[in-house]
């Protein structure tokens, strides 16, 4: 009589934490977030820029479970394809753009497992281009038997470079698979677009990364 009373209650009491777990890790107020992946410039940029990287970090606030709001910080740098830099007579070129973005984010089924999200925001960007050729450099290098004596190293030179800021919008969606960590690996694609005048800067980061 005393086992069969025991045993429920304590399959109960078992049942009952795991699911005050389960309710706090969905309901956490705050996240943070880093990444990686490639970065592929879209549209007209994609005339002039070849697939690059990027890392990304951010964090915020979960108002609901569905709902929330992240301040990303993101880091994509592309290279200038060759057919430009032929036309243009550099060696060498990119283009590197830091971003700071307020992206409200919502939750189609947070409560699963697989949570599937959509985002969209804006803020600012750092656009950064530069064009660049191979070169050399002397240092002084030391050794206990040959003594002091100069060294040639390679180096990049930068021939010429120019930076703006500028506003810019971006939107996209990702997926979310819950993990033991306490948190979620994440992919997610996003369509920045960068307010540059007469042409646009538009390039879509696929980043992977966790999400706690």
């Amino acid at each position: 009589m005393r086992n069969s009373f025991v045993l429920p209650s304590t399959f109960g009491l078992l049942l009952t934490v795991s699911l005050s777990a389960q309710t706090a890790q969905e309901n956490q107020r705050f996240t943070l977030g880093l990444g990686a992946g490639f970065t592929t410039p879209v549209g007209n940029t994609g005339r002039f820029l070849d697939d690059g990287w990027n890392i990304q970090g951010g964090g915020g606030v979960n108002f609901s479970p569905y709902f929330g709001a992240m301040l990303n910080l993101n880091y994509n740098s592309m290279g200038v394809n060759s057919t430009i830099l032929g036309n243009l007579g550099f060696p060498g070129g990119g283009v590197h753009i830091f971003s700071a973005t307020l992206d409200p984010i919502v939750h189609l089924n947070p409560h699963c497992r697989l949570d599937v999200y959509l985002t969209g925001g804006g803020g600012i960007y750092r656009d950064s281009q530069d064009f660049t050729a191979p070169g050399a450099a002397t240092v002084t290098a030391t050794n206990g038997f040959f003594g002091v004596f100069p060294v040639g190293v390679p180096v990049t030179n930068v021939l010429s470079s120019y930076t703006v800021n500028k506003a810019g919008v971006d939107v996209g969606a990702g997926i979310a698979l819950g993990s033991k960590w306490h948190g979620k690996f994440f992919a997610e694609a996003r369509y920045n677009r960068i307010f540059m005048g007469q042409f646009h800067t538009d390039y879509v980061p696929v980043t992977f990364g966790f999400r706690w």
